[in-house]
């Protein structure tokens, strides 16, 4: 279970000598820029949250804040009872995190790559081994296994980036726009894993801004704006709210109502 209340983070800004040229955004104010203001939202086993919102909204920043890679400022986050925010080197153990970048080694292979990091995890060797085994199979990786990282195409990097995140069995996982910049075979492999994981009773949280991916696996819905919760609730209650059964226009129905 993922329950987030009220988050919270802020950035100090450096000076601008000339303002006049940009519009003012409602977030920079007393020198510090407020990424996020103030984000709730809640993700029980077996169900996959979509993060929406606009570029700039917050949504990378909520999604580092609840992996414990940044600290909040405010607010709190729970991972199956544990507080991220008081006990982050507790909760990172249960928690799989793939950021904007892949995060691989280029000189290592595929599979050195996800092996690294599960003995990171301290996995023992007969057991990471089984879960590389597994995770390959799933993801179609086992024809460039042996292949080094920088030799991989954008979809096989992806997908060896999943596999890494979530070789431990994270009893949470969250994902910073996964399918981006893939080709069509690779979005849908990587759609149908994370599919795989409402069968496991494993909460997964993923980003995007193709709402088809949305419509396919979410059973909830969170859209930020300006770093706050602009909507929380089902997809069912995203078209009611947004005034329409056609998902993009529900989702500019509902960023236009707090504009």
């Amino acid at each position: 279970m993922i329950e987030v209340k009220h988050l919270a983070k802020r950035f100090r800004m450096p000076p601008q000598k000339d303002k006049s040229s940009s519009a003012p955004d409602p977030r920079d104010h007393d020198g510090w820029f407020h990424a996020v203001r103030d984000v709730s939202f809640s993700c029980a086993p077996g169900e996959v949250l979509g993060l929406l919102g606009p570029n700039g909204a917050g949504k990378t920043t909520t999604l580092r804040l609840l992996s414990t890679a940044l600290q909040a400022d405010a607010g709190s986050a729970l991972v199956n009872g544990i507080d991220v925010l008081q006990q982050p080197l507790v909760a990172r153990q249960s928690i799989g995190f793939l950021s904007g970048s892949t995060g691989l080694y280029g000189r290592l292979t595929a599979r050195e790559n996800v092996e690294y990091f599960g003995r990171l995890h301290g996995m023992p060797a007969d057991k990471l081994k089984q879960r590389c085994d597994e995770l390959f199979a799933l993801l179609q990786m086992e024809h460039y296994g042996n292949k080094r990282a920088d030799q991989l195409s954008t979809g096989m990097k992806q997908k060896c980036a999943i596999a890494r995140t979530v070789v431990h069995a994270p009893q949470v996982v969250i994902l910073d726009e996964p399918t981006t910049g893939l080709d069509v075979m690779s979005a849908k492999i990587l759609l149908d894993f994370i599919a795989s994981y409402k069968a496991l009773r494993v909460p997964l949280i993923f980003s995007t801004h193709h709402l088809h991916e949305v419509e396919k696996l979410c059973d909830r819905v969170c859209i930020i704006n300006h770093g706050t919760t602009a909507f929380n609730g089902t997809v069912d209650e995203l078209r009611h709210l947004g005034g329409s059964a056609d998902l993009y226009d529900a989702f500019v129905g509902v960023i236009n109502r707090g504009a």
